[in-house]
């Protein structure tokens, strides 16, 4: 009987390996790894170098450039010279592979060596167990900072969230929309460490005294009325809360242009009918422009909540987390930086992660699940 010949197939080939997941990986980091080796060596050469500074930077930026898009452009040609499947399958990954070696390098690798110190002692050496997590939920600092950033997280993000969608649905309808958008989103230009220093000056206290004048705007306005001038950054809880209206100045007007573009989305015609129907203003609102722009809302709300648990800039500008004002984030400080406590600094850190995962996982799943639709 005659033997019918056969072709080889795919699964049959000896570079097969190369379309699987592991092939993919391999082939990811080999074009950042060659990268970094080229590179390295070429800046190590340029380091030694007696030729002129100028020249050296000059060099240094055609050599870091040119040789990352020579790098990229040999690849790829290696990769289109395959099969048309394997075309499809590597080539992604050929230009991905860096962006996954920065997130290993410079996310992943810190977490990791994170997760490692948290375990240490003060120095970083001497396994400790679970006793810099003790501390973190047990010390009565660390469930002052707790509780102030559940303040930030609940009456922040509410303030901010709220006022940006009032602000975004009473501005659609003017014609001086630009105008009023432009200035209330102008304080995002400001850092947090600027937008401190700012409102410093607003709760300013010299104290009591004769000739005193007080240089603080609050005070300045509670004494022309006839007050009695209030050391307010020094009043807890009420601290807190001035602390949190800079933070709903400068959020607020990110939550208005993310919500104002979102309403603008809404079908005219949808608007019209419930207008019909005989639906009021505040039906309108509540009824069609809410359930309408909900995926926005959850997207803003949570974006401003992971915001809440890593704030750091405006308690250190503003307090120093003295006085009943301290959070996650500067206590996390303290005990790195001032204190030298890397074990308690670690687990302190670690801490604040496992925080914001559930909030980001989420929020990426209200975005898949908006794309979907």
């Amino acid at each position: 009987m005659e033997k019918t010949a056969t072709t080889p197939t795919s699964s049959t080939s000896p570079l097969n390996w190369l379309t699987t997941t592991v092939g993919r990986i391999l082939i990811s980091l080999i074009v950042p790894i060659v990268t970094f080796l080229v590179l390295w060596q070429g800046f190590i050469f340029l380091r030694d170098s007696q030729a002129p500074k100028l020249v050296i930077v000059i060099v240094a930026i055609v050599w870091g450039v040119g040789g990352v898009a020579a790098l990229y452009f040999v690849s790829n040609w290696l990769v289109e010279k395959l099969s048309v499947a394997w075309v499809q399958h590597l080539q992604p990954f050929v230009f991905v592979g860096p962006g996954l070696a920065i997130l290993f390098w410079f996310l992943l690798f810190p977490t990791l060596r994170t997760l490692y110190l948290s375990f240490q002692g003060a120095t970083g050496k001497g396994f400790v167990g679970f006793a810099n997590y003790v501390f973190a939920f047990t010390d009565r600092i660390m469930l002052e900072a707790f509780r102030n950033n559940l303040l930030w997280m609940i009456f922040g993000t509410f303030f901010c969230v709220s006022l940006g969608l009032i602000i975004a649905v009473l501005a659609d309808r003017s014609k001086y929309e630009s105008v009023y958008k432009a200035i209330i989103f102008m304080p995002m230009a400001i850092s947090f460490v600027g937008a401190g220093v700012i409102w410093k000056f607003v709760y300013t206290y010299k104290g009591e005294g004769a000739g005193i004048e007080e240089i603080g705007l609050l005070n300045a306005v509670i004494k022309a009325f006839g007050g009695a001038p209030q050391p307010w950054l020094q009043i807890p809880p009420w601290n807190n809360f001035l602390l949190i209206v800079i933070m709903v100045w400068l959020q607020t007007g990110f939550a208005l242009v993310v919500i104002s573009s979102a309403i603008k989305g809404i079908p005219s015609e949808l608007l019209e009918a419930g207008r019909i129907d005989g639906a009021n203003e505040f039906q309108i609102f509540f009824r069609i422009i809410i359930p309408t722009i909900q995926g926005t809302l959850l997207t803003v709300t949570t974006t401003i909540l992971i915001f809440s648990l890593k704030l750091f800039d405006i308690v250190r500008v503003m307090t120093g987390g003295n006085n009943g004002t301290n959070v996650i984030a500067n206590e996390f400080y303290l005990e790195r930086f001032t204190y030298g406590n890397a074990g308690r600094a670690s687990a302190i850190a670690i801490v604040l992660l496992v925080a914001v995962i559930p909030v980001m996982i989420y929020n990426l799943r209200q975005f898949r699940e908006s794309r979907a639709f």
